[in-house]
């Protein structure tokens, strides 16, 4: 199946495809774990078609869909400069989201969408690469570090109403690149 899957980028003509694969897979994942009014609040303002165009629109930030035989399966969004959800390094690479359809979990849609995001903090020549996962979500902290991302900070991920606390993950580019060399 890995083969067949195809990770291309998102353009404006994809924000109602984003919106919808956005919201579908954030409630696959959350939803059991958080209060339906605090879910409702955060898919309605996260995923607005208008919050989409804008983060498509800023040319510091990047989406790619996963498509297995046209069908959407996951994506990507990945921040540099600017863009970042925290200050942290002009030279960085943040990748926001990688979720995949609960269908597809375990079958290396995350990790194509994760080595899509280090290709282009190499491209980019970013320092690190980095992230905040959600201190509940055992299963995402595993995947990050099995990759070679270690802990650093912890910042509030607010959703809705509720502040939840993320993990602050990172990666140095040099490192993944002598690993991959090996």
């Amino acid at each position: 199946m890995e083969s067949n899957i195809e990770i291309i980028k998102v353009t404006l003509n994809d924000i109602n495809a984003l919106a919808q694969i956005g919201r579908q897979t954030f409630q696959e994942t959350f939803s059991g774990t958080n209060s339906a009014d605090n879910m409702r609040t955060y898919l309605e303002d996260g995923f607005s078609v208008e919050k989409l165009t804008e983060e498509v629109r800023n040319t510091a930030s990047q989406f790619y869909f996963a498509k297995l035989n046209e069908q959407l399966i996951g994506y990507l969004k990945i921040n540099s400069g600017n863009a970042q959800t925290e200050s942290l390094d002009t030279k960085a690479l943040e990748i926001e989201r990688i979720y995949v359809l609960a269908a597809y979990q375990g079958k290396q849609v995350g990790q194509l969408l994760y080595h899509k995001a280090i290709q282009i903090a190499e491209e980019l020549k970013s320092s690190f690469v980095w992230l905040g996962v959600w201190e509940e979500n055992t299963r995402a902290i595993r995947f990050y570090e099995k990759n070679g991302f270690l802990a650093f900070d912890k910042h509030i991920f607010k959703l809705g109403e509720d502040e939840q606390t993320d993990i602050m993950m990172k990666l140095e580019i040099q490192n993944q690149v002598s690993s991959v060399n090996h």
